[in-house]
């Protein structure tokens, strides 16, 4: 199973490169460029961790185990949630969202913090977002969220990022694995959870027993 030291979304730079000799270039020059990774929900041997590089587009993504001794930092999205970016990097509507939200008392009681490309950029000092990117956003939520909760979240949310011209996206960790907010906020009777073992329907993301399994993640 995976190091319960390093949680999905965490970003963990890294001594040595985990990409294999015939990974596409894009990965070798990725890891050149910083030498971060995601860790991702995987499977993983003891004293391994699954992580994710990421390139300059959304389809290069590439998958790999690294030894635990190879994490020289580990960066949890809530400790960039008052990160700053570069200088003239600050207006970009992200981080004036993330700016905004991290004063919002709708999260107060929360762990939260950024995660995807708006991390990245935090965690490294490499530029990453554009104008035109999201901001996503990971909600740590160990004790039950009801669905007049998630509801009332899932407003206040979307409406602080349509007054910052953004769209935001927004998962809750779960004991079962990663929740889309805005799905449990629409009361389905199943809901799509995504965990190391891949996607899976479950109606409560806070029990122990699953439902329906689902298709590959």
């Amino acid at each position: 199973m995976t190091d319960i030291r390093y949680r999905p979304h965490d970003l963990l730079k890294l001594r040595r490169c985990p990409v294999a000799v015939d990974a596409p270039a894009w990965a070798h020059d990725a890891f050149a460029h910083a030498a971060f990774a995601v860790v991702r929900r995987a499977p993983a041997a003891p004293g391994t961790v699954a992580v994710g590089l990421r390139g300059t587009t959304r389809a290069e993504r590439y998958g790999a185990y690294i030894d635990e001794n190879d994490v020289e930092t580990s960066v949890p999205p809530e400790r960039l949630v008052r990160a700053l970016p570069n200088p003239g990097r600050d207006s970009l509507a992200p981080f004036t969202l993330l700016r905004a939200l991290a004063d919002n008392p709708c999260l107060s009681s929360y762990e939260w913090g950024p995660t995807g490309s708006t991390a990245f950029e935090l965690a490294t000092g490499i530029p990453t977002i554009t104008p035109s990117s999201d901001l996503d956003l990971l909600i740590r939520t160990p004790a039950a969220l009801s669905h007049d909760q998630a509801e009332a979240l899932q407003v206040e949310l979307q409406a602080c990022a349509a007054r910052a011209g953004v769209r935001i996206d927004v998962q809750l960790e779960t004991p079962a694995g990663g929740v889309a907010l805005a799905e449990w906020a629409m009361r389905k009777s199943l809901t799509m959870v995504k965990s190391a073992d891949g996607p899976r329907l479950v109606a409560d993301p806070w029990s122990a027993g699953p439902a329906h399994a689902s298709g590959d993640d």
